[in-house]
């Protein structure tokens, strides 16, 4: 298990999200490294893969074989990290190009982040499972709309947002039936499908589970506090819009509810490695708002965060995702 490797980070992608990827990936290389590993980080964006050198530089990806050669010689990987936020490293396009190229990948295999990138179609795959979620309304581009009897069903306020990709980017809060055409036009701007769902009034809870052959727990829960209207982009990322408190102010059987569902909701879907589960506790009960199969990983995200408040080092966190890659 202690065996040293050969480990490709990947980071960039294609959708707005880039640019948290690249921190991530960042922050994962270097607690890859502390346990001794190669690590390089490989760069994808609208299509170009580069390898950055120790030394400076970059060299080509050969997207046949995912390798790359350095100094007149091949360099191949023995397993992938993939810290890319949004499409193609979290909707399971890249598990595919592993899986056919039989290289390991840790994480989430292609069905899994298929399913969960979709968030529409994810929560009503839950709902089967007893999971709860707000109520909610799938538009695609182009679609004949009624905005009256939209509202009807999902009732004002409501958010819109993209259906495939993350909530930082393209969501809005809509308070008045005169806002929900420039929201769909935001959303419409970041994925081809959108969801429009019901507010749920409550405090925003999220929790990290770890899933693997060997382990699986789940880690302390976050409580999100925003000093915005929701969780969207400034709110994760500047430390002065929002607070987040771990452990979360719970009644400790709540808590252990929420770490349960957690984890039956990863059990599920059939995640692997890291993912982290968003709750909002509404009316004494959670309901899922969606499933994060690649979440924030830079030194300010929040599964660091909870691995610190339990005392797990986020080295031996990526290592326990390292040993999943022997199978």
């Amino acid at each position: 298990m202690n065996r040293k490797r050969n480990i490709a980070v990947l980071a960039g992608g294609d959708s707005s999200e880039k640019v948290i990827s690249y921190q991530s990936a960042r922050f994962v290389a270097g607690q890859v490294a502390r346990k001794g590993h190669a690590v390089w980080v490989v760069n994808m964006e609208n299509g170009r893969w580069v390898a950055e050198l120790p030394e400076g530089g970059q060299a080509p990806i050969d997207k046949n074989d995912f390798s790359f050669e350095r100094e007149g010689r091949r360099q191949r990987f023995d397993g992938v990290l993939v810290a890319i936020h949004g499409t193609p490293g979290e909707d399971g396009k890249l598990q595919s190009y592993f899986e056919l190229l039989g290289i390991p990948y840790a994480g989430c295999g292609v069905l899994a982040s298929a399913l969960t990138f979709n968030k529409f179609f994810c929560n009503r795959y839950l709902e089967a499972f007893g999971v709860r979620s707000a109520k909610a309304r799938l538009v695609r581009r182009g679609q004949a709309l009624d905005a009256d009897e939209l509202l009807g069903q999902v009732g004002l306020p409501c958010f819109v947002k993209p259906n495939q990709g993350g909530s930082s980017f393209g969501t809005s809060k809509v308070k008045a039936a005169h806002e929900l055409s420039q929201a769909l036009e935001k959303a419409f701007a970041e994925d081809d499908t959108v969801v429009v769902e019901s507010f749920l009034d409550g405090p925003e809870m999220t929790c990290g589970v770890f899933r693997g052959r060997a382990r699986q727990f789940a880690l302390p829960i976050t409580e999100i506090v925003s000093k915005r209207e929701f969780f969207d982009f400034e709110a994760k990322y500047d430390p002065a819009m929002s607070e987040e408190i771990t452990p979360a102010r719970l009644a400790p059987e709540l808590a252990l509810d929420c770490q349960r569902q957690a984890l039956a909701i990863a059990e599920a879907l059939d995640c692997r490695g890291i993912v982290r589960v968003d709750f909002i506790l509404h009316q004494g009960q959670f309901h899922l708002l969606e499933v994060n199969t690649v979440p924030g990983m830079t030194a300010n995200s929040i599964v660091p965060k909870q691995a610190q408040a339990m005392g797990l080092d986020m080295a031996d966190l990526f290592e326990y995702l390292i040993d999943e890659l022997d199978d």
